[in-house]
């Protein structure tokens, strides 16, 4: 392991950090740097594991929160009903990610083209839903019908092809099916936990033998450099939306989705 890659590591876990909870696909961006980086991890564990980082992050920020539905659970409906609307949010994506596995880390974690196209095409949807999405009906992420939360988990699933985003599909699902922009990215947010969650774990178990000390390593920088760099962007994405929406962001996708596509054509 040299020094390249550590730094290499450090750079791409950064990136996961700052792009897993926003709209632009980190897995995206991640694979496209690593392939122009030269960047090669044991059978792609390193751009799935080193999202525990990520996942930390939004539990250290969500701890009282967290807590206190933990607290409510046993004597609050409510609190029983949101909690099954995540694991029912939850349902599709775990289905299908165990299925489609193999399909999924050998043939589109190792197709850039399509990255960059779903990065482009993706943010032309999240250009047009930011702005034409219907007048919003749910303000509170916690009270979605319980329909809604299957669906969005539906439109989660499309985040198996890199470069669509997981929080990208689940915000513009819930902002097609009447949710304003706050409680959109809170939701994500929420359905981010067991989802991110389930996929370390399985992407572990079915890596673990292969693994070397080397590996890990290089995951730990990952690790600890997502969960800072995560860190700063939960703790300010509500309140940006909030009030700028998502617009930015489908630019953001657009640009390097283009410059994707001159990479790919001018180096390969």
């Amino acid at each position: 392991m040299g020094d390249t890659t550590i730094v290499e590591a450090l750079l791409l876990g950064i990136l996961e950090g700052l792009t897993e909870f926003i709209p632009v696909s980190s897995t995206g961006h991640i694979l496209l740097a690593g392939h122009f980086l030269g960047f090669e991890s044991t059978g792609k564990a390193f751009e799935i594991l080193i999202q525990l980082g990520a996942i930390l992050a939004i539990l250290s920020v969500y701890a009282a929160r967290l807590w206190q539905i933990l607290i409510d659970l046993p004597r609050d409906p409510a609190t029983r009903r949101f909690v099954f609307g995540v694991l029912l949010a939850f349902l599709p994506a775990a289905v299908i990610g165990v299925l489609a596995y193999k399909i999924i880390k050998t043939v589109l974690f190792e197709t850039p083209m399509l990255i960059c196209t779903t990065l482009v095409l993706g943010g032309f949807v999240l250009l047009w839903v930011d702005r034409w999405a219907t007048r919003p009906r749910y303000f509170d992420a916690t009270r979605y019908p319980l329909s809604m939360y299957l669906k969005i988990g539906l439109f989660q699933c499309l985040a198996m092809i890199p470069g669509t985003s997981r929080s990208g599909s689940t915000i513009v699902g819930a902002l097609l099916l009447g949710a304003d922009k706050r409680s959109a990215a809170e939701f994500s947010f929420f359905l981010a936990m067991p989802t991110m969650a389930g996929a370390f774990a399985y992407d572990l178990y079915k890596n673990y033998d292969i693994l070397t000390a080397a590996d890990l390593q290089i995951i730990g920088v990952g690790f600890i450099a997502a969960f800072v760099a995560a860190l700063l962007v939960v703790r300010s994405l509500l309140n940006y939306v909030s009030k700028r929406g998502y617009a930015f962001f489908g630019w953001w996708r657009i640009v390097v989705g283009l410059a994707g596509f001159a990479g790919l054509l001018l180096f390969g």
